[in-house]
């Protein structure tokens, strides 16, 4: 595989304006647990009532008002849960994250609180985005994931909704043995409904997610470059997939000599499904949205529902709690969110690999599987020449 130039990082993957171990990029925060779907691939492992330990909203307020301390421009600001909904004061707190300047987007769920008064409700209060799931490209495949019938036309109405209301919507697609064959049809409703961006989550064995089938290391690959492929007819970018970095320079310095990646069956597949149904025969952008360098505890930190601060949602380790001390003093000094920093802490072939430091694999996927968040990812295919020379002789999914 052919190593990028020094400059392609900066040129090709987007870096946040300031140094990532003085502030994150951004911060997630999960106002609740509540929520009525079973989801199988839930994190949260979501419960139908309220926590009596969640932030309450003043302590939700002075969450905002330490974000805030880290200056301009702030972080971006996500409220998650469960489902955001479920508390009655979502819109009070949105109107004051947005009234301390912050830049605040929401994350609900499919329910039947996805209306369109709620929604404008929601844009009135300051909120700029949305972020919702779809998990199949009809309503038997996303509502048998979500484990609740119904869903996948509450969730379709609700974007509509939202892109008429002005409001930019994000959609996020779980990428399990599940919908991977499904992930072409999928790809051509998000085109159609006319998303802002397509997020492929690439799966973490956390939480229920832990039963569900896992994905080879080289259907990850395919997974990958086919989100690539659909980046040129509309964004992408993936959750819990930092190898899409990795995949971005390859097929770059791939496409400047004119060649193609060496890709997998599953790839062929739904590459042919796409073309099958026309998401590649309406042109393409003039510019690739290039993904961000920001990783757990890297430019990312997450917020619990009690307070607790970890590096993502799905590494369910804990830095501090916001209730006993700052989010910034947490996010600068947790010797947790230092080590996920530093690069040269990495083990196994992300220790050795030569994108680490604009990749570094997923650090939740990496615990999840191994109990070692410093461990190497093992959904990834990539073979560095350095842990080749020590004795794996399987090659890169790419083209030397």
């Amino acid at each position: 595989m052919t190593h990028p130039r020094a400059a392609a990082p900066r040129r090709l993957v987007r870096t946040p304006r300031h140094a990532v171990a003085d502030r994150p990029f951004l911060v997630i925060w999960e106002s609740t647990r509540a929520c009525p779907l079973a989801c199988l691939h839930c994190r949260a492992e979501a419960i139908p009532r309220r926590n009596p330990r969640e932030l309450s909203g003043a302590q939700a307020r002075d969450l905002m008002d330490q974000i805030a301390a880290f200056g301009r421009p702030h972080p971006l600001f996500v409220i998650t849960g469960g489902d955001p909904f479920q508390r009655p004061d979502l819109t009070e707190l949105i109107a004051y994250g947005t009234g301390l300047g912050l830049r605040v987007a929401v994350s609900p769920s499919g329910t039947p609180t996805l209306t369109r008064q709620n929604l404008t409700a929601v844009r009135d209060a300051g909120a700029v985005a949305l972020s919702l799931s779809v998990d199949g490209s009809t309503a038997a495949r996303h509502d048998t994931f979500r484990g609740v019938d119904g869903v996948f036309g509450l969730t379709l109405d609700g974007w509509r909704a939202a892109r008429e209301l002005g409001l930019k919507v994000q959609v996020n697609t779980t990428v399990s043995r599940c919908s991977m064959e499904d992930l072409a049809d999928i790809a051509a409703l998000v085109h159609r409904e006319k998303a802002m961006l397509w997020s492929g989550f690439l799966l973490v064995p956390t939480g229920r997610g832990a039963a569900l089938d896992s994905l080879t290391a080289q259907e990850t690959e395919d997974v990958l470059h086919f989100l690539y492929d659909c980046g040129a007819v509309m964004a992408t970018k993936t959750t819990e997939g930092h190898h899409f970095r990795r995949v971005v320079l390859q097929r770059a310095a791939l496409a400047e000599r004119g060649e193609l990646p060496r890709t997998g069956a599953l790839h062929a597949r739904l590459t042919a499904r796409a073309h099958a149904l026309g998401l590649f025969d309406g042109g393409h952008r003039a510019v690739r949205r290039p993904p961000m360098d920001v990783s757990s505890g890297r430019g990312f930190v997450f917020v619990s529902h009690t307070g607790e601060v970890t590096p993502s949602g799905f590494l369910p380790l804990s830095a501090d709690n916001t209730k006993h001390r700052p989010l910034m003093d947490i996010y600068r000094e947790s010797p947790l969110l230092q080590e996920l920093r530093d690069p040269s802490l990495l083990r196994g072939k992300c220790g050795v690999c030569e994108y680490k430091t604009v990749c570094g694999g997923s650090r939740s996927r990496a615990y999840a599987v191994t109990g070692d968040y410093l461990a190497a990812d093992p959904w990834c295919a990539h073979r560095p020449p350095a842990w080749q020379q020590a004795g794996e002789e399987e090659e890169s999914p790419c083209a030397q």
